[in-house]
């Protein structure tokens, strides 16, 4: 049986590291703090910023929620996120995806002062990560790497695959992975014969969004699995991508769902915001 890899211990763990963090820089005059954009109400995105306030008021980081309506428009919104790169009271600003199709998400996101982008998404960030220098770094990735340290999980000379591409977790993870020394493969919609790939991986990401996609046929005997994947089944139950109860009984480590990767979003998102802080130091 896999020893379960348990995200939310590790998260409460962080939080608390960040804390002490938080009170060392007000003793120097410097509140962290964080501005959130919703556009429009949906209704999961008030339940991630929710839990983002949450977790700003337990490190002691400052809040501020931007709440603008469904038909803002591109200048309006462009506008908004202006005037929050230049508040020097403002480290972190974030822009809660989705928002309403006549917007252009790309655009919002690259137009936030790389130095207070704390999802890791502007181009230069990516661009950073790509060559191996300091950046911030897309959440769930790196709550991903901050998990396998923690069990002492060696990435080094190891084979892993990703399966899934996108830009806010199958690119930047495959490329923390590589940056640590793994032989990185990217398995997406379009690859043929996927299971013979991932029998392969000593480390196996499922971030695709399909519930139970990874089943135990397609793991390596003693892989570990990490599963990304937050999908509703049919009984309105949170299961993976991975068949958890299957996988279990051949994999060495395994994160569960819920419970895994997504407390670990958080706390990457307030270290990152920390981290945006800190970088006014200098």
């Amino acid at each position: 049986m896999a020893t379960i890899i348990n995200g939310k211990e590790l998260a409460k763990k962080i939080r608390l590291e960040l804390k002490n963090e938080v009170d060392e820089l007000k003793a120097k005059g410097i509140e962290p703090k964080l501005s959130v954009i919703m556009v429009g109400n949906d209704k999961a995105s008030e339940v991630y910023v929710r839990n983002k306030s949450k977790a700003c008021n337990e490190i002691g980081i400052a809040f501020e929620e931007f709440l603008i309506p469904e038909e803002t428009t591109k200048e309006e919104l462009l506008g908004l996120i202006e005037k929050l790169n230049q508040r020097k009271d403002i480290h972190g600003i974030l822009l809660q995806s989705p928002i309403p199709k006549h917007l252009d998400i790309r655009e919002a996101f690259n137009s936030i002062d790389y130095r207070k982008d704390v999802d890791g998404f502007h181009p230069i960030n990516v661009g950073k990560l790509a060559i191996g220098e300091e950046s911030f770094v897309s959440c769930t990735p790196a709550g991903v790497m901050e998990m396998l340290k923690e069990y002492d999980i060696d990435v080094q000379g190891k084979r892993a695959v990703v399966i899934g591409r996108s830009n806010i977790v199958g690119k930047p993870l495959s490329q923390l992975l590589l940056n640590a020394n793994a032989t990185v493969t990217i398995c997406h919609s379009k690859t043929q014969n996927i299971a013979e790939i991932t029998k392969e991986a000593d480390i196996l990401v499922a971030a695709l969004g399909k519930p139970k996609f990874v089943t135990a046929n397609m793991v390596k005997k003693a892989a570990v699995v990490i599963d990304v994947g937050i999908n509703r089944n049919d009984e309105g139950k949170l299961v993976g991508d991975v068949d958890f109860e299957n996988v279990e009984k051949i994999a060495s480590y395994i994160t569960p769902v819920p419970g895994g990767v997504g407390p670990m979003t958080v706390a990457m998102l307030m270290k990152n915001v920390v981290k945006a802080a800190k970088n006014t130091i200098n």
